[in-house]
């Protein structure tokens, strides 16, 4: 008896990790070869793994949802009698790959040559610019999408300043055709642009750049896996609604006039202001869903998550007890939170903990967002840009300062009559702002 270890192949495209899938053995299992062992996913596609030799299943890399590295172990294999080195090299550079979600691809052995599946499915191209190593041929001419070339030995005319400029840039001015009888530097122009045997090019355009790739971790991949268990798990809806912030933005003035010492206020204070009153009658928007214990738990206080964006990324620090708050206290925690967001300073107590979840792109604004929920969250609200636009009111057309504002919610415990509702109560709130200040 010897033991096989079966590493997990090359899947090609610099593929450096894959995730298990799915299992279709189990320790002490026994398999035949081309027995399918595993499914693995990278980000390009989903792959079947198969027994390279018939054996008992003694040693597997992990769990379902584990990743592991091309080149460590997938499995262990008992099998009977010895396997030589002759033998293991050929397994090896015979493994094969099915790709379960797009046409198989070549997989390449240890010493970087390409082989072909079992299948033969893979044929060199009868292009000879696809095969590798191939000799380049020679460049065939280039024809121009421009101007015509001017006919051999005919006298150019062009003034001092063009033919100097042409001078300058290399230019054959023969090759740059003339609107009129003189070459002019619009002519000039139009050559290099698009008469030069390269296309057309905008003048001062920004040249291709080389592909660059940059591994996805710290930040950046926690913010990743995030947003992708929140579109895996949560089934969103959005529902966008117009407001009308003219007489909002009005107090806003009033009250920055008068505010004395204390910081300006932004719409923001008084936004989260209505979105607490709001939620007074619509519990289940501030809420929380633990899928996998299978309860929804509605909370008393509003602790208001803040979509800030960073030089590390997209965080959320809390605003806590935001109900409790004036305009006031709200724009000071607000301006305190994002600070320290931005500088790192941010706890993480700072950093958890919300139920239910602000975003704004401010002045980028936008005419309507569909906002990720974060979370364990089951909404989140996105205002949008206010701008000064005609509307009618009475059968006139009055000036008003109109957003529009999204929510995002999951269906699993929200419906959407609840959120088009919530919406209405905040609208109300928005456009009566007065009611803010009111019992």
């Amino acid at each position: 008896m010897s033991k096989y270890t079966f590493n997990l192949p090359d899947i090609g495209e610099g593929i450096a990790e894959a995730e298990i899938v799915k299992w279709h053995i189990k320790i002490g299992d026994i398999v035949a070869e081309d027995d399918q062992i595993a499914d693995v996913m990278t980000d390009k596609a989903t792959v079947e793994m198969e027994a390279p030799v018939s054996g008992k299943i003694v040693a597997i890399a992990g769990e379902e949802g584990d990743i592991i590295a091309i080149g460590s172990m997938l499995v262990e294999i008992e099998v009977e009698g010895e396997v030589d080195a002759d033998k293991l090299e050929e397994l090896e550079a015979s493994s094969t790959v099915a790709d379960v979600s797009e046409t198989p691809k070549p997989v390449a052995k240890d010493d970087g040559q390409v082989t072909e599946n079992k299948e033969e499915k893979y044929k060199p191209s009868a292009n000879p610019t696809a095969q590798a190593d191939a000799v380049e041929p020679a460049a065939a001419p280039v024809a121009s999408d421009g101007p015509a070339t001017e006919p051999a030995g005919q006298k150019v005319l062009a003034t001092p300043a063009v033919r100097k400029r042409a001078a300058d840039l290399g230019v054959d001015l023969s090759q740059v055709k003339a609107q009129g009888e003189h070459i002019r530097h619009s002519d000039l122009d139009a050559y290099l642009n698009y008469g030069s045997g390269q296309g057309y090019r905008p003048s001062g355009a920004v040249q291709k750049r080389d592909d660059e790739k940059i591994k996805v971790i710290g930040m950046r991949r926690k913010i990743a896996q995030n947003m992708a268990d929140s579109k895996r798990n949560i089934p969103h809806f959005s529902y966008v609604d117009e407001i009308d912030m003219t007489e909002i933005e009005d107090m806003r003035g009033d009250l920055n006039a008068n505010r004395g010492e204390r910081a300006k206020l932004t719409i923001l204070p008084l936004m989260i202001a209505a979105i607490c009153k709001a939620l007074r009658d619509f519990p289940m928007l501030n809420a929380t869903y633990d899928d996998e214990a299978g309860f929804v738990t509605r909370h008393g206080a509003v602790h208001l998550g803040m979509a800030t964006q960073t030089s590390q990324g997209l965080m959320v620090p809390v605003l806590r007890d935001a109900q409790d708050m004036n305009v006031w206290q709200l724009a000071s925690e607000i301006s305190r939170l994002a600070a320290a967001a931005r500088d790192g300073s941010a706890t993480a107590k700072e950093l958890s903990g919300s139920t239910l979840t602000l975003t704004s792109l401010g002045p980028l604004g936008g005419i309507a967002t569909t906002p990720v929920i974060n979370r364990p969250e089951v909404a989140i609200i996105g205002p949008n840009k206010i701008v000064e636009r005609p509307m009618i009111i009475d059968g006139e057309i009055h000036a008003r300062k109109l957003m529009n504002l999204s929510i995002s919610c999951d269906h699993r415990v929200v419906d959407g009559y609840d959120a088009a509702s919530y919406v209405q109560a905040l609208k109300h709130f928005l456009e009566t702002p007065v009611l803010l200040f009111a019992d």
